[in-house]
């Protein structure tokens, strides 16, 4: 008989129940080339969920995380992480990326919804206000990236008001969080949209190709409403980013025809993959009984697998090192920008600059803007300040075109737009897999109408 336990301890960490909600003990172990948490429950007995696939990439994500950004606490710490969301002085990083919810009215019925959407109520245009307002104050005066969503955002009946609103706010970019109906349907709608040039752009739920994909994750066929709601897009040059659910055995034999139609869509600018999270409404067949008798997720996908998947399916076109954790985020994202060389094709940035070599000078943040990053580079060599800022701009400038920064304001925009790709991979935690110091991390967080900020994971279990 064997001595020797079969799993490594690599941590310990804080969890969950997932029944309870209480918090535990965890530990975060290696077994059989993958990584798991393992917690245990004095009320509801052992639970093991799947962090990440490959150990390596989880081993590799600390190399990527760096200091988080300072920001203002609207709570203070009483019950303690993850019970105080507000955000409270436990969180490591600022937002990222805000969310604001217009309205929880939505004209699908989806198996699958975190947000649990159906009730008819509409956010007024003075709180929308007064929750942007806080919003760019609580960043300091300048907020990243804001996503207007829902619910249904465009049956909102002020919607394109709520848009322009936003973008009179000092936030570099907005996104509309819509599943295309509208968009397929409404083209003057659309052309209101193309209005909006630069700092803008859609973000399409897009689940493939495959009518039982949709009924499996929305509840109805929509792949022709897909289609139309890009050939819209693509007609008035509307950025679009698609926004992709996915699952084992549902549609994760689709990533790779869903880049190279990303790729070959002019107004697609770039994909995000989020791996099913276990909150909200779920359909039936998610779950199994573990060895203990509890129940657990049962198709866990991890971002180190969705990786591996786009690598296979894309006959190594796209590699598994053309991707990197994002230091805001290590823990739970992963990202590759891609830029178009003289020939049209799309090349991964990590093939053209050592990322990790220059990761001082990487910000905490999703967005790629490219005029802020060369005047902070420039800023920096000047001043002397960063001996390696140098070598930064050098590397940046294998790829940005000369005299980038006295173009004009639509040249740049125009540059971005058609000549920069990017995948992301995002993977929230839930009650199975949650681990205290990725929701401290998570840099995707809720705007709430009583003014506060929560990560999106704990708003989604604890909050909503």
């Amino acid at each position: 008989m064997s001595t020797t336990r079969d799993y490594k301890y690599i941590e310990h960490t804080i969890s969950i129940c997932p029944v309870c909600m209480q918090r535990i003990d965890g530990k975060i172990i290696e077994k059989d080339n993958s990584v798991y948490i393992l917690k245990y429950c004095k009320e509801h007995g052992e639970f093991s969920s799947l962090l990440e696939e490959r150990a390596a990439w989880f081993y590799n994500q600390k190399v990527y995380s760096k200091p988080g950004n300072k920001f203002i606490n609207q709570t203070q710490l009483q019950k303690g992480c993850p019970y105080d969301c507000g955000l409270c002085p436990s969180h490591e990083q600022h937002t990222c990326i805000g969310l604001i919810e217009v309205t929880s009215s939505c004209d699908l019925n989806c198996p699958l919804c975190f947000a649990q959407s159906g009730k008819h109520n509409f956010l007024s245009y003075s709180e929308f206000n007064k929750m942007l307002d806080f919003f760019v104050n609580s960043e300091g005066g300048k907020a990243d990236i804001l996503q207007i969503s829902g619910g249904e955002p465009t049956l909102h009946p002020q919607i394109l008001d709520f848009i322009l609103l936003a973008r009179s706010k000092n936030i570099d970019y907005v996104m509309l969080n819509t599943n295309g109906i509208r968009i397929a349907e409404d083209t003057d709608f659309v052309k209101e949209l193309s209005k909006l040039k630069g700092g803008f752009e859609v973000y399409l739920q897009f689940d493939g190709f495959d009518d039982k994909v949709y009924q499996y994750f929305r509840g109805k066929p929509l792949s022709v409403i897909k289609k139309k709601a890009i050939e819209n897009l693509n007609a008035f040059n509307i950025p679009v980013t698609l926004v992709t659910t996915i699952e084992n055995g549902i549609n994760d034999s689709e990533l790779g025809k869903i880049i190279t139609y990303g790729l070959n869509t002019r107004c697609i600018r770039g994909i995000n993959f989020q791996p099913v999270a276990y909150f909200g409404r779920l359909p039936e067949n998610s779950f199994l009984t573990n060895g203990s008798g509890n129940i657990v997720p049962e198709n866990r996908l991890t971002i180190s697998s969705v990786i591996k998947k786009i690598q296979d399916q894309t006959s190594r076109m796209i590699r598994q090192d053309d991707f990197i954790p994002l230091p805001c985020d290590s823990d739970r994202v992963a990202i590759s920008y891609f830029f178009k060389e003289k020939n049209s094709s799309f090349v991964p940035l990590t093939r053209k600059i050592d990322l990790k070599k220059h990761l001082p000078f990487i910000k905490n943040t999703f967005k790629f803007d490219p005029d802020n990053i060369l005047k902070e580079m420039a800023s920096a060599i000047f001043s002397k300040e960063c001996c390696g800022a140098g070598g930064f701009f050098t590397d940046l400038m294998k790829i940005i075109p000369k005299g980038y920064l006295f173009w004009s304001e639509q040249e740049k925009i125009d540059f971005v737009s058609n000549n920069t790709f990017r995948i992301s991979i995002t993977s929230f935690v839930d009650a199975y897999n949650f681990d205290i110091k990725s929701a401290q991390k998570e840099c995707v967080h809720f705007i709430t109408s009583d003014l506060r900020k929560m990560p999106f994971s704990t708003f989604n279990i604890f909050h909503r």
